[in-house]
């Protein structure tokens, strides 16, 4: 791989990473209970919990929906990260990588 050809790969790496760390994931669980907000990148950037729909005697239901929430989000920020590096898997396996 020559100068140029790894310029252009670093890039749209970069070009991606962007675009990841603009990308927000928003999951919901428990009706509406808890909403967790993830960008592409991996990173949480909130967990919103309506009081209207926790009952404070069920705080392990709660505590459940936070989890799966979570848990969701994270996978469907590495799915959404996989799908916009695709492109950049064929290029690394063009160039015998």
């Amino acid at each position: 791989m020559n100068r140029f050809d790894q310029a252009k790969m670093l890039m749209k790496v970069k070009k991606i990473q962007a675009e990841l760390k603009k990308e927000v994931i928003t999951i919901e669980k428990g009706d509406g209970a808890v909403r967790v907000e993830i960008t592409g990148e991996q990173k949480l950037k909130k967990i919103h919990i309506d009081p209207e729909f926790v009952d404070l005697d069920d705080i392990g239901e709660l505590e459940k929906w936070v989890e799966e929430a979570v848990r969701d989000a994270i996978q469907e920020s590495q799915k959404v990260a996989a799908e916009k590096m695709q492109p950049m898997m064929g290029m690394l396996g063009g160039l015998g990588m």
